[in-house]
């Protein structure tokens, strides 16, 4: 009876080189789309678009980061126009942030501009490179829903 043939996969090789290229084409489509704005900056928009209003300590906690430096993006994005500081009606101590229709719409337009991007570089590949990437898309989906 025939086996199957066995392949080595050098695992953390390919995890260095998967992060490599994902991390190269998300600053690509980052500088298409808005050189402007940091990861950080975007990382903070796109959450308090995604969870709502929120305070700068969930804000913190949700991206990793220190308060002071949640403190400082806030006030950068407060200056930019793409959230707003809503004082606390009950607790004068507690300033809760919101995205302004202008941070959504620069969402929008950073969602597109990059789509618009990606989909231009995709067009060139050959059928068999695409039907790989469409695989390779659902994997990085599921690596990606597994939340570790």
């Amino acid at each position: 009876m025939p086996t199957a043939p066995t392949t080595t996969v050098d695992v953390a090789g390919l995890a260095a080189q998967l992060r490599m290229g994902v991390t190269r084409l998300a600053r690509k489509l980052r500088r298409e789309a808005d050189p402007a704005i940091t990861p950080t900056q975007l990382a903070a928009l796109y959450t308090v678009e995604r969870h709502g209003p929120m305070t700068a300590g969930s804000l913190a906690a949700h991206e990793q980061i220190q308060k002071p430096t949640a403190t400082r993006l806030i006030a950068g994005l407060t200056e930019d126009g793409l959230v707003d500081r809503l004082a606390d009606p009950t607790d004068g101590r507690v300033v809760w942030i919101s995205i302004t229709s202008q941070g959504k719409r620069f969402l929008q337009r950073f969602r597109r501009r990059s789509n618009e991007y990606l989909a231009r570089q995709i067009k060139s590949l050959d059928p068999e490179d695409l039907a790989t990437l469409e695989r390779a898309a659902a994997i990085l989906e599921r690596l990606t829903e597994g939340g570790s």
